[in-house]
């Protein structure tokens, strides 16, 4: 190989190594750290953020947790995510308090933050993407109510205490009873962790232990699903069960009487907003603090109207 020629695909590597180097700088790359991956729910909010990804040109990824307990896990995952120097990020905290030093980091480095589902106890983020839990929990509350003529004893499952969705799921179903039902009586408050096996376990004790109880309030997918197989299982009858979410599950739960109703949330909005959110910052456009993304309350005899089945997903 002569001198010219080598220095002719020395010429080359750099170009392409430039080119390469120009084009990386020039994609917008947004990941998303969401909660885990166990439920249908996460799969819309990412059918969401690949819907906007493709419209604004940008880059993401989506990942998470195996499970909605896996706080350390979560960190870890955000902080390599970090590592990568993203443009933006988009994050769905399983601890309010765990991720601030975190994400301080980000917000020290230019990396704009935006929260989506749910929040950080921080204003770090540019922007958060959710429902108002506090008042979707009390619609539920007031359907559990109508559901049991607003007088007996009801029990909440809650998936966590530690997330801003758990907390505030919890307490605006709680504080709604407590303040407009005085005849409502709530007996307990558990937490299964969102997962379908330790609440269906969390029911059937429920149940066993209150015989003259009329409803369970479960405050996500799979809490929702876990007091639908507690009820089931236990052979208790005439139990009223609101869930949170949606999933083919819980549909057909709705459609066989197991439940009565539930709250569903627009996860594919959440992923979209999330994602638009970030392409706004990171183009110096100004967007709001709370991105409120809706909610709707669903039973047999809604469930199937144009309006209900667009924010439900399988």
């Amino acid at each position: 190989m002569n001198r010219r020629t080598l220095l002719g695909m020395l010429s080359a590597t750099v170009l392409v190594s430039s080119t390469t180097l120009a084009q990386a700088q020039d994609t917008i790359y947004i990941p998303l750290i969401s909660k885990g991956f166990q439920h249908q729910f996460w799969q819309a909010v990412k059918s969401g953020a690949d819907k906007a990804a493709e419209e604004f040109g940008v880059e993401i990824t989506f990942e998470g947790p195996d499970n909605e307990t896996q706080v350390d896990r979560q960190i870890d995952i955000l902080a390599a995510a970090l590592a990568k120097s993203p443009s933006a990020i988009g994050f769905a905290a399983l601890d309010s308090q765990a991720a601030i030093p975190l994400l301080r980091k980000a917000q020290e480095a230019g990396i704009p933050v935006v929260a989506f589902d749910s929040g950080v106890a921080s204003d770090i983020p540019v922007s958060t993407a959710t429902t108002d839990n506090i008042a979707a929990a009390a619609l539920a509350a007031d359907k559990m109510a109508e559901s049991i003529g607003e007088a007996g004893q009801v029990a909440v499952i809650a998936h966590d205490q530690t997330s801003s969705t758990g907390v505030n799921r919890r307490d605006g179903f709680v504080n709604r009873i407590t303040e407009a039902y005085p005849d409502i009586e709530i007996v307990t408050v558990q937490y299964g962790a969102g997962d379908q096996l330790q609440s269906t376990e969390i029911a059937k004790s429920i149940l066993t232990a209150n015989p003259e109880l009329k409803g369970i309030f479960g405050t996500n997918e799979g809490s929702a699903i876990g007091v639908v197989n507690g009820v089931r299982e236990s052979g208790a009858k005439d139990i009223v069960v609101i869930g949170f979410d949606s999933g083919a599950a819980q549909k057909e739960a709705i459609r066989s009487g197991l439940m009565t109703g539930a709250i569903t949330q627009n996860p594919v909005g959440i992923g979209y907003e999330t994602v638009k959110a970030a392409v706004m910052t990171i183009k110096g456009e100004s967007v709001p603090a709370i991105i409120d993304t809706g909610f709707f309350y669903y039973d047999a005899s809604n469930i199937d109207d144009a309006e209900i089945a667009a924010v439900l997903y399988d």
